[in-house]
């Protein structure tokens, strides 16, 4: 890897981190909602705050959350902030502050979907290059048309297919929540199978609706590495099956899948916004659902800011790996 490519590479990253600042900044602000406004209307509509209190206490709030200044102001100061790892206090639950409220729910989604992306990603493309592979069994190449099926089928209808018949009619799993209500978070081994018995659901419609698409991608690919001549060679060479399907077509038709694979686990900053809102989860998906809800500048701009950056970073390590994984790509450099 040489230092041109290492500078390149790092600086498109940073160009990536300063328009996403900066999108992140302007695209908020496009609606004409006054976050404020809004969130005194819900107090008073509830009785929390009189009518004649209104106007005084949103200009009391827009000096407090600098909304009051110009623009250009603002984003100055986004940028200070941002620089001192401040991302704003939330409208919805002041005093909290949106790296608080970020920080609460990112464990919940960062471990419900990097599990379930791992293991939907180990199925998907094992049985994907099965299905290709001449010598395979019957059963596998059978898993076509399933797996046609379940990538078709969004994942919060299978999550609330789950709902209805695991949790609701046959009382086998809990309908939602992270774990039982009321209990307190303790490191236990019953704290563990009580948020373990809370995600499966979750993670298995997630898994389901993603293992299929893997799996038909792999295909895809695999269908391609079959032509190839270092196959033949190999095959001429007398090597097991075994070898020839692992170390030859595998290997080399898992290059595509890994990239995907660095862009999924980039998104789980994101969240699975649908399947955390039907299960009630309490997750990044989830908050940034209220978050758009009541109108949460800072909590959103929190939330998009960590999606791109995970984004970014995660392409900029793939970017350097890359040569590593792929010997072709650093002979091509030279």
């Amino acid at each position: 890897m040489t230092i041109g490519y290492l500078i390149r590479r790092i600086g498109v990253f940073l160009l990536i981190v300063i328009t996403a600042v900066t999108l992140n900044f302007f695209i908020p602000r496009i609606s004409p909602r006054n976050p404020i406004q809004s969130r005194m209307n819900q107090l008073a509509a509830q009785g929390g705050v009189y009518e004649n209190q209104i106007q005084e206490l949103i200009k009391i709030y827009n000096q407090k959350f600098g909304l009051d200044k110009p623009l250009w102001e603002q984003y100055l100061i986004y940028w200070r902030d941002l620089l001192n790892f401040d991302l704003g206090m939330s409208f919805s639950y002041y005093p909290q502050t949106a790296i608080e409220m970020i920080a609460r729910s990112a464990p919940w989604t960062i471990g419900l979907l990097i599990v379930s992306t791992m293991i939907s990603f180990g199925l998907g493309t094992l049985l994907g290059a099965l299905m290709a592979w001449p010598r395979t069994s019957r059963i596998a190449t059978a898993l076509s048309p399933l797996f046609m099926t379940l990538s078709a089928i969004p994942y919060y209808l299978l999550g609330m297919l789950f709902i209805y018949l695991i949790a609701m009619r046959w009382r086998l799993l809990p309908v939602g929540g992270a774990y039982t209500s009321g209990v307190n978070l303790t490191l236990s081994w019953q704290m563990a199978l009580d948020i373990g018995r809370h995600a499966i659901l979750p993670a298995a419609s997630i898994v389901l609706s993603s293992v299929g698409s893997w799996g038909l991608g792999m295909r895809a690919m695999m269908t391609t590495t079959l032509g190839e001549d270092y196959l033949q060679m190999a095959e001429a060479k007398g090597l097991k099956p075994k070898t020839i399907f692992m170390d030859y077509a595998l290997r080399n038709a898992l290059l595509p899948q890994v990239t995907s694979l660095a862009i999924s686990l980039a998104m789980v900053m994101s969240g699975a916004v649908l399947v955390e809102v039907i299960f009630g989860y309490p997750g990044v998906g989830n908050l940034l659902f209220k978050s758009i809800a009541g109108n949460d500048y800072f909590v959103i701009q929190g939330i998009s800011l960590f999606i791109i950056l995970s984004i970014g970073v995660s392409l900029l390590a793939l970017d350097l790996l890359y040569p590593l994984i792929d010997p072709r790509i650093k002979y091509g450099q030279g």
